[in-house]
């Protein structure tokens, strides 16, 4: 098989497709005012690169037909892909790469009081941690879990919310620097990353000692890997959240600390 053939979209999606190129276009344009380090250069376009081949790719037919594989896809859109979208600091970059008249609007949208409220009360710790740990409790309930599949609306904005959650919650964590108005100490969002790590562990272990089959959607429209079971590819998908998403937590929280202890040295 044409290995161009598994970088070819599965169910095409304008949304994902125009996001992604408008997001690359602005970055290579703004890098050379802003002049991003290597560093911040790979880390945005893994992070990127990451989130366009499970969203946009062939393994997306792999997401919506295994279980476990769906767990890696949101495994890439709400930590992963993320995380390193926020390492590389790609603020200041894509501000310069954006039209005079692109700044100006998202300068009159940020200083919009609803909208100050609005990302104020999202940066509260409680409320964040709250939703990312609320979104991944919510898709995966059976019979929510059963109708997203199934439709295709709703599964797109299921994809959506966990990447535009994750995007939210690794930038408020990760940053240093007050967030739209809101500064976090650093035990702050140590703390945050710390409390995310028992819900998704719970989940996990809910899925993995379950005795019998929570998403027979899977069942229903075929698993894309033969002769793995139901039970089994609960199992995996189980220990994929229990363990890999409790491990991006304990990677974000050794970041926070390295750069307060180099803060600290200067």
């Amino acid at each position: 098989m044409d290995l161009l053939y598994w970088f070819t979209p599965w169910e095409e999606s304008a949304p994902v497709f125009i996001a992604t190129v408008v997001v690359a276009a602005l970055f290579l344009r703004g890098r050379a005012r802003s002049n991003p380090r290597f560093q911040q250069k790979l880390y945005f376009w893994t992070g990127l690169a990451f989130i366009y081949l499970v969203s946009h790719t062939q393994f997306d037919y792999y997401a919506e037909h295994q279980f476990f594989i769906h767990r890696l896809q949101h495994l890439v859109l709400h930590h992963l892909g993320p995380f390193l979208v926020v390492l590389s600091s790609p603020v200041a970059t894509l501000r310069a790469g954006m039209p005079e008249a692109g700044q100006r609007a998202c300068r009159l949208i940020a200083e919009w009081k609803p909208v100050q409220y609005l990302l104020s009360a999202l940066c509260n710790p409680v409320v964040a941690v709250t939703l990312f740990c609320g979104l991944i409790g919510f898709w995966l309930l059976p019979s929510v879990h059963f109708t997203a599949m199934i439709d295709w609306r709703l599964y797109r904005l299921m994809n959506w919310s966990m990447f535009i959650n994750g995007l939210f919650f690794w930038g408020i964590v990760l940053h240093r620097g007050p967030i739209f108005s809101v500064r976090l100490s650093p035990g702050s969002r140590i703390a945050m990353m710390l409390a995310v790590i028992p819900p998704q562990i719970v989940i996990g272990a809910m899925i993995f000692f379950a005795s019998s089959e929570l998403y027979p959607i899977y069942t229903i429209c075929g698993r894309a890997i033969g002769g793995l079971g139901a039970i089994a590819d609960q199992q995996i998908g189980g220990i994929i959240l229990w363990i890999h998403g409790a491990m991006m937590s304990a990677i974000g929280i050794l970041i926070v600390v390295r750069g307060e202890l180099m803060q600290q040295k200067h």
